[in-house]
């Protein structure tokens, strides 16, 4: 749950302010909002309303007639989420959303509009939770001009289709919404962020080979053999740049696998010369490794 519907939840936990007279001004005492049928709700707020406005903001009586009101209508955010209740994220969550909307209605309302509460409201609501889907939905994030072409798109798609009795080419979207083929192909590929599936998920319809598999099993991983190849297709040049001495000595150390006294042995040199020997060609081959890399 986030920060800002958590404090959706402390605006309507207590609607009614413990400790408030059994009127506030001239508005009735109601207990709970959210127990007062939709139908006295609708006589009600336009009372509550009325007082609303002329009430301080921030005293005792102003806040219970807010609060109220927040309560009373929670049953259309309640409705109005409904819309979207084949969605994968939580109703729960779309209604605490949603209930962002009715408050920011409740501010803003003026019964000087001679409009019903409910007309006025249910475009905050449904204005917030699309909100909420745009900015939280995405698995990878979208830039906004690209999130909305999607939806353009989506449209034009199904429209093409029925019109043209086949799936649409690039073309066609790109010249029915006077686009470039660049960017209906740009908001094709936004449309690949917009949801993200599981790599444990299986893959194929079992008939392939290796069908049910997940896709994890399907991934590829860095092959250390690989580095190896590389590292020694960049030493070549760098060996040939060794004198012969050199050469032979790292062929008998890492070919032959010779200890270094036996180098020594063979090159009339001590152990600790062949030591030295090594240290200095081995340190130059790896400057040379970092300056190619």
């Amino acid at each position: 749950m986030t920060a800002q519907t958590d404090i959706v939840g402390q605006l309507v936990e207590f609607p009614t302010m413990r400790g408030c007279p059994a009127t506030a001004g001239a508005l009735p005492w109601i207990e709970d909002g959210r127990k007062v049928a939709p139908k006295d709700a609708r006589a009600l707020s336009r009372l509550f309303f009325d007082q609303l406005q002329a009430l301080e903001e921030g005293s005792r009586e102003h806040q219970y007639a807010r609060n109220t009101l927040i309560a009373m209508s929670l049953s259309m955010v309640r409705f109005t989420a409904g819309r979207f209740r084949n969605r994968p994220e939580d109703m729960e969550e779309i209604i605490q959303v949603g209930t962002m909307g009715l408050i920011k209605a409740i501010d803003r309302f003026d019964l000087s509009r001679e409009v019903e509460f409910t007309t006025f409201a249910i475009p905050y609501i449904v204005g917030e939770i699309k909100r909420f889907f745009r900015d939280t939905s995405w698995a990878v994030h979208v830039p906004r001009s690209l999130q909305e072409r999607r939806i353009v798109l989506a449209k034009a798609r199904e429209t093409l289709t029925e019109r043209l009795n086949r799936e649409p080419t690039t073309t066609d979207l790109a010249q029915y919404m006077d686009l470039t083929r660049e960017e209906v192909s740009e908001a094709m590929m936004a449309s690949n962020g917009y949801t993200a599936d599981s790599l444990d998920v299986p893959v194929g319809d079992g008939t392939e080979d290796g069908a049910g598999a997940a896709r994890t099993d399907r991934l590829g991983s860095d092959d250390p053999g690989m580095a190896a190849v590389e590292n020694l297709q960049v030493l070549k040049p760098l060996l040939a740049e060794l004198g012969d001495r050199d050469q032979r000595m790292l062929q008998m150390r890492f070919g032959q696998e010779m200890t270094q006294s036996q180098i020594g042995a063979v090159l009339g040199v001590s152990q600790m010369h062949v030591s030295r020997l090594l240290t200095r060609t081995l340190d130059r081959l790896r400057a040379g490794l970092l300056t190619q890399a």
